[in-house]
């Protein structure tokens, strides 16, 4: 079977236990998540299950898993996921802050048949947080449970004044699991109904002849990037570099691709 880009599961999240046990997480636990290139602002994360050969507790790794506090010391969070029977191989806390950003890349431990497969539960969830996967914005709302193939490209966006907060759970390809994911496919919502500043950025673009010659006549790639930034803030579209950076990659693949066969 095709493994989809993406799926929301029809299971049942305690969403109020699990704010419960994210309120009981000192603040010193939260450490800045490993893969700094990848993002700017706050992106941080606690640890409640990770491998035993992790370089750190947020890494990835292929050792048994441990479980660490505060899942060992709080039964909240394996309570809230005692009705799944998932074996979950890795757990984490991910926040990102207000303001910040998690660059396009791709999680590529995640691909293949046998992979792990990664599942976000929305703990807290501002309305102005764009998660974007394939150039698609992911509606995802706090207390759902949505299956994400990140071995695909995909980033973030929080532009809202509060941090959004994930429970991300690496789980083993099981029976029950996969058949949640093929299962929640009817009923995942329409993908991309909200359109990002950047989206409609573009769109002002095709439709303002002065605009789009402002830029075209922007050889050098610094300046280009620099007065679309700019251009765009004036209407009103606010959008970060790596935003237009990853819509240029992107737009280069596809016309890569579109010349296979």
């Amino acid at each position: 079977m095709t493994r989809p880009a993406f799926s929301r599961l029809p299971v049942a999240v305690n969403l109020p236990l699990l704010l419960q046990a994210l309120a009981a997480i000192e603040d010193a636990r939260w450490q800045g998540h490993f893969n700094s290139a990848y993002h700017s602002g706050d992106w941080s994360g606690v640890a409640l299950i990770s491998a035993t050969d992790a370089v750190t507790e947020l890494s990835p790794g292929r050792g048994q898993p441990v479980h660490r506090a505060p899942w060992t010391t709080d039964g909240r969070w394996h309570e809230a996921l005692r009705d799944w029977p998932v074996e979950i191989v890795s757990a984490r806390l991910l926040r990102l802050g207000p303001g910040g950003c998690i660059h396009e890349h791709r999680d590529y431990d995640l691909g293949g048949p046998d992979a792990d497969l990664r599942l976000h539960v929305p703990l807290l969830s501002p309305p102005d947080v764009d998660f974007f996967l394939d150039g698609q914005i992911i509606p995802m709302t706090a207390g759902e449970c949505w299956f994400l193939d990140l071995a695909r490209p995909h980033r973030v966006v929080n532009r809202s004044a509060h941090s959004r907060v994930h429970l991300v759970l690496d789980c083993r390809p099981g029976p029950w699991l996969v058949q949640q994911i093929a299962d929640g496919l009817p009923t995942t919502p329409v993908v991309g109904v909200r359109q990002s500043d950047f989206a409609r950025f573009q769109q002002r673009v095709e439709t303002d002849p002065d605009l789009t010659r402002t830029l075209q006549s922007l050889p050098d790639l610094d300046a280009f990037i620099e007065s679309a930034l700019a251009l765009g803030a004036e209407r009103g579209f606010h959008f970060t570099r790596e935003e237009l950076r990853a819509t240029m990659r992107n737009g280069r693949r596809q016309w890569r691709e579109q010349w296979k066969t």
